[in-house]
Formats: C-alpha cells, structure tokens, sequence
C-alpha cells in the first residue's frame, strides 16, 4: 500500500504484486490528511481486495497523509498475515515532528499509536538501504521478503507500483 495526497485527503493504493513479479491487481481507496483513518483505510482495502492468496502486507512507512498513524498490530491482526513497513530515509523518528504538529489528546493517541510499534531494522538492498517495522514475522524473514520483493533499486516492487497507482488516481480525482 502507497499513497498520494494533496489536499484534504489522501489517495491509497494497493496493489498486489506476486513473487514474480506480475503485478495482478488493485484496490483504490482514501484517507484523511491529519485525521486517524489510515490504519481502518488499509484494513478495508485488504478486504476489499478479497485475495487469500496474499501472504504478506507491504506498507509505504507508518505516516502517511500527515502523520495519520499507522497501527501495525492492529493490521497484522485483522488480516491475519505478515504486516512490514517500509520506510526509505534515516530519522531519530517521528516523535519530535508529532510534538511540533499536535498536543494535547491528538498528541497523546499518536504518540501511544507510535510508540507500540516494532522498532525499525536497517535492510541493505544492493548499496540502498531501507528501514523496516515487522509484526507477524521474524526479523530475519522480513529481511527476506523485503529483498525477495526487490529486484532492483531500493523501493520494493509492490509499494513501487502501488506508489505509481496512487498517484495516477490521484490525479485522476484531482482532473474529475
């Protein structure tokens, strides 16, 4: 699942990749910019897609729309696989940006969202390096999946395509 936001919401996509790398379905859908509707977006998505055959979620980071939280947990448990999420750039992490964004209640569920997370493992993919957050697996094998989903560069192939989807429908809407 990726995203592309511009406005009040935020467009997300999902796009089912197979090992070998044929791409072999999507699933459009939304979220609020600055709400809390990311994680009940991507689980609605996941049933949407109506696919038993998918065995792990791939997600682009754990922040989309504006720091609209993702729970992973809450994920892995309602779709009943692996969740790994994927970010793309080093950080000390989210929480100085939550601080300077939000106070108060909205300030205290995220950073509780945020601090039940599993910590992020660095994942070197042939001289580019990625940062992973697993629930439902070993470290080692979301190192593995994340590699295997790879076949070149440092964007795993389905959050390339679902990225690239994303932004297309969003498009799209914003020319409706």
């Amino acid at each position: 699942m990726a995203e592309s936001y511009r406005g009040a919401t935020s467009t997300l996509a999902g796009a089912v990749v197979r090992a070998d790398r044929v791409v072999d379905g999507f699933v459009f859908g939304q979220c609020t910019v600055g709400g809390s509707d990311a994680t009940p977006s991507v689980i609605e998505l996941f049933d949407r897609l109506d696919r038993p055959d998918v065995r792990y979620v791939l997600l682009a980071g754990i922040a989309p729309a504006w720091y609209n939280l993702l729970d992973l947990h809450a994920i892995a448990e309602a779709v009943d696989r692996p969740v790994l999420s994927v970010s793309f750039e080093d950080s000390e992490g989210l929480e100085p940006a939550l601080r300077d964004a939000f106070d108060g209640e909205t300030l205290a569920r995220r950073l509780e969202t945020y601090r039940d997370q599993p910590p992020r493992r660095v994942v070197d993919l042939d001289g580019e390096t990625v940062y992973v957050r697993a629930v439902g697996c070993s470290g080692s094998e979301a190192d593995r999946i994340v590699r295997a989903f790879t076949p070149e560069g440092g964007r795993p192939e389905p959050l390339r395509v679902a990225r690239a989807a994303a932004r297309a429908a969003a498009a799209f809407r914003r020319e409706l």
